[in-house]
């Protein structure tokens, strides 16, 4: 049974699409090997990906498929990447490529804002975007108490506190990734270094 549940988890947790943060035709300039490589970030956990294309049409803030099915730009993923990891280029598209994902996904997140509860009798998990206090907390919560949020633009015009809530979450994911973390409420804790 054990089994079974962490196998699913698994399966949840890989990424069906993703978008291109870089693309780089004759792969880093310290590897060993020169191949093509593209980075990206998928779009369900935005988990960070290196991979080996299949030809050198990809395009950066391109959406690719990467699931398990017959792929038609991507060979092969080879792993996943820490923030660390990423080139400056990919670095650099990062913030871009998260807040189209969040975009795109627009109804997913307005949900996590619906549906968004406390971590512990400490601290309520909407509490972990960057510009969200004591105030800001009860503002949404009250207001979602009356009716839940339809759009981001819905929830700006009922919660007149509440900055641009793209941005809030894509500083979330950000700092996510970056590692400095103690709480995942939106992407896949990082990839651990493997040792030597």
């Amino acid at each position: 049974m054990q089994e079974s549940h962490e196998s699913e988890q698994r399966r949840d947790d890989l990424e069906e699409y993703a978008v291109v943060l870089d693309y780089l035709p004759t792969g880093k300039s310290f590897s060993v090997r020169s191949e093509p490589i593209v980075q990206l970030i998928g779009e369900t956990r935005f988990t960070l990906l290196e991979a080996v294309p299949k030809n050198p049409e990809i395009k950066v803030e391109e959406r690719i498929y990467i699931g398990k099915g017959d792929r038609d730009k991507i060979a092969l993923i080879k792993s996943r990447l820490t923030y660390s990891s990423l080139t400056e280029g990919a670095k650099n598209e990062l913030p871009r490529a998260i807040a189209k994902i969040i975009k795109s996904n627009e109804k997913k997140f307005v949900d996590f804002f619906n549906t968004a509860s406390p971590l512990n009798i400490r601290i309520h998990s909407l509490e972990l975007l960057p510009g969200i206090g004591k105030k800001h907390l009860l503002a949404i919560l009250d207001a979602r108490e009356d009716k839940p949020f339809e759009s981001f633009e819905d929830m700006s015009k009922r919660v007149s506190l509440l900055q641009d809530p793209i941005k809030l979450l894509t500083d979330r994911v950000l700092e996510e990734l970056k590692g400095s973390s103690r709480f995942y409420i939106l992407t896949r804790p990082p990839a651990q270094p493997r040792p030597y």
